[in-house]
């Protein structure tokens, strides 16, 4: 495998042909975010099956042809922890990547220890050591070191070999449709932060109301605007905790809006006219366009919510246990309660839960739902065992049938005649 730094638009272009024939590479970047209103791409690493190149952005300077690339649904392009770069592509070409994997993602079906780094990664899929000792580089200053290239080199060169593995894996398992369905909600989570509901991410939004909402929202645009056009990291022009006290406040004039407290600096009060502008807007607003009230967080929620939630966390602790798929994947505290509200208390407001959809529900859909209706009784099997738990179905005259170990719960074969009780 030959490896270089290429510095030369004509040099790039015809590597970029020479992926299109190969119809896979690796994809890796370096970019530093802190100072920038979006991250600063200083490296591009990509790897085909047998040539691995560094491509400088600040030398070349018409990625185009890479952008392109990832639009074309004949090339696949692997990425680990390609959350990044997949924001690169939506931000420079502002359209999402096609055919786009993650390796991180990808292992986190073959085994429960999720997310991976890439040096656990490579030696744990190709028994190989790398050595990553430029995590905090400051890749934007040239030239670069010998220590820099060969770390950025490293960071793309086992892509391939590690997918390769994966993918096969995964397909005797008859997961790959699985992890197809993950990358492509990858994507879509990316594409959705851009979306204009981005501003419901605000920490703190439930503690107001809709008139403090409509506030929140017209001076969270407001940053991101101006955060563009001073190439400024957002929270840098304003703080989350300073935007969601303006919207309580909801000051009149200049001197209200200082009087709260950090707001009286140089750069707030140059911004105030726009600030107040803002507010004044939202707060004209007609009631009937007003948004709604984001739904209460976790810790509000009822005590039995909370004890149905945490009883389904070990039934599906102990199922990805036995299907050797990482627990953080499949399903969250979040995921557990929302199907609670909606299996147990009629809560339909935020649609079918997740673990009831897709593979999610092929995995444990059954198995929670049932264990929630009493359906179902837990047993410890094995205590030495890393999935201890054996589920039952119980009729009136006792065990009807026992879970698979290693599929989805079925349904007995016939039904009790009256509801069982979970033991």
């Amino acid at each position: 495998m030959t490896e270089s730094l290429m510095t030369q638009q004509h040099e790039f272009e015809a590597f970029c042909k020479s992926i299109r024939q190969a119809g896979i590479v690796g994809f890796d970047t370096e970019f530093i975010s802190e100072f920038t209103w979006r991250p600063e791409l200083c490296l591009l690493q990509l790897a085909t099956p047998d040539r691995a190149v560094l491509v400088d952005p600040f030398e070349v300077r018409d990625l185009t042809p890479w952008w392109e690339i990832m639009l074309d649904p004949d090339v696949v392009v692997v990425a680990h922890g390609g959350r990044e770069e997949a924001r690169f592509c939506v931000t420079n070409t502002g359209q999402a990547p096609v055919n786009f994997k993650d390796v991180q993602i990808a292992e986190g079906f073959r085994g429960r220890s999720f997310p991976l780094g890439y040096d656990a990664l490579v030696k744990r899929v190709l028994g190989h050591k790398s050595h990553g000792k430029e995590t905090r580089s400051d890749w934007r200053r040239r030239p670069l070191t010998k220590s820099q290239v060969h770390y950025a080199l490293e960071d793309v060169q086992h892509i391939l070999p590690i997918w390769a593995k994966q993918s096969a894996d995964l397909k005797k398992k008859n997961r790959l449709a699985w992890v197809e369905d993950e990358f492509t909600r990858l994507v879509r989570d990316v594409v959705l932060e851009r979306a204009d509901e981005a501003w419901l991410k605000l920490p703190g939004l439930h503690k107001l109301n809709s008139r403090e909402l409509a506030v929140a929202k017209n001076v969270f645009w407001w940053r991101e605007h101006e955060a563009e056009a001073r190439d400024k990291p957002a929270r840098r022009i304003l703080r989350d905790d300073l935007l969601i006290e303006l919207a309580r406040r909801q000051p009149a004039n200049i001197d209200e809006l200082v009087a709260t407290r950090d707001m009286n600096r140089t750069e707030y009060r140059k911004a105030a006219a726009e600030i107040l502008a803002a507010i004044d807007t939202a707060l004209a607003l007609p009631e009937d366009q007003l948004p709604s009230r984001p739904p209460e967080p976790e810790d509000d929620q009822s005590h039995d919510e909370q004890l149905l939630g945490q009883l389904l966390g070990i039934a599906l602790a102990n199922r990805c246990a036995e299907m050797n798929v990482a627990m953080s994947i499949v399903g969250k505290t979040a995921d557990l309660r929302h199907l609670v509200r909606w299996h147990v208390f009629g809560d339909k407001r935020h649609g079918t839960p997740r673990l009831m959809q897709g593979w999610r529900a092929e995995v444990c859909g059954d198995l929670l739902s049932n264990v929630l209706d009493g359906k179902i009784s837990l047993r410890v099997a094995d205590p030495q065992s890393d999935h201890p738990l054996v589920f039952e179905y119980r009729s009136d005259e006792g065990i009807v049938e026992k879970t698979s170990r290693l599929g989805p719960a079925k349904r007995p074969a016939r039904p009790s005649r009256r509801k069982p009780k979970s033991s």
